[in-house]
C-alpha cells in the first residue's frame, strides 16, 4: 500500500530528512519520502500492517519535530 499525508508546521529540510530516515527503519516499510517543500509524507509498506506503520511514522515525526502535525485522512 502507498499513501500520501499532508504535514503541518514542518520547519526545515534537515528535519524532513531525519523523519524520512526514521520512517524507513520501521518494520514493514518498503519506501518513504518526506518533502519539506511540499509539506507531504509518502509511505509505502505492507498492506496487512499499514495502520501500525502509519502510527509508528507519526510517532517518529513527533520525536524529530514536536510541532509538526501529520494530517490523517
Amino acid at each position: 500500500m502507498k499513501k500520501t499525508f499532508q504535514l503541518e508546521d514542518l520547519d526545515c529540510a534537515n528535519c524532513a530528512a531525519k523523519m524520512e530516515r526514521a520512517i524507513r527503519q520501521i518494520d514493514g516499510v518498503t519506501g518513504a519520502t518526506v518533502s519539506f517543500m511540499t509539506q507531504k509524507m509518502t509511505i509505502e509498506g505492507a498492506d496487512d500492517r499499514f495502520e501500525e506503520i502509519v502510527r509508528q511514522a507519526v510517532k517518529a515525526c513527533k520525536k524529530v519535530e514536536p510541532d509538526c502535525r501529520v494530517i490523517l485522512k
